[in-house]
């Protein structure tokens, strides 16, 4: 497991910086400024987790819990329905993508209440 979430991240990081380029070099100016915010914001917090992502694969090699494993794919969730979502809503315009988007951030938030729950089992707080 701790493989896939260090190939993901990779992954993540790379559209992350590819994504971030295309705002700067090719959006801004094109787009009206809240939906420039938008995708950004997207690309933010995918970066976010692309790190964490990595943390955690990296925390996986030293130990095994299915609620560190469950952390790392609700966030991977949470990039692809938040991050998308704020990717697609920005690129068509098309207002329906907005309330997936609240979805996304909630698989976040779920991912790292999964995470602490992981750390409390294993002893990591004390």
């Amino acid at each position: 497991m701790s493989q896939l979430f260090l190939i993901i991240a990779a992954l993540l990081g790379a559209t992350g910086v590819m994504l971030g380029a295309f705002a700067a070099h090719g959006l801004r100016g094109r787009l009206p400024e809240n939906l420039f915010n938008a995708f950004e914001t997207g690309v933010t917090y995918q970066f976010y987790h692309a790190l964490a992502l990595i943390a955690l694969a990296l925390w996986l090699k030293q130990t095994s819990s299915p609620w560190l494993v469950a952390s790392g794919y609700l966030w991977l969730a949470g990039v692809v329905l938040f991050s998308g979502s704020l990717y697609a809503l920005a690129l068509t315009g098309i207002k329906w993508f907005g309330p997936i988007t609240p979805i996304g951030g909630v698989l976040f938030i779920l991912g790292w209440l999964a995470l602490l729950v992981g750390a409390v089992k294993l002893g990591a707080v004390s």
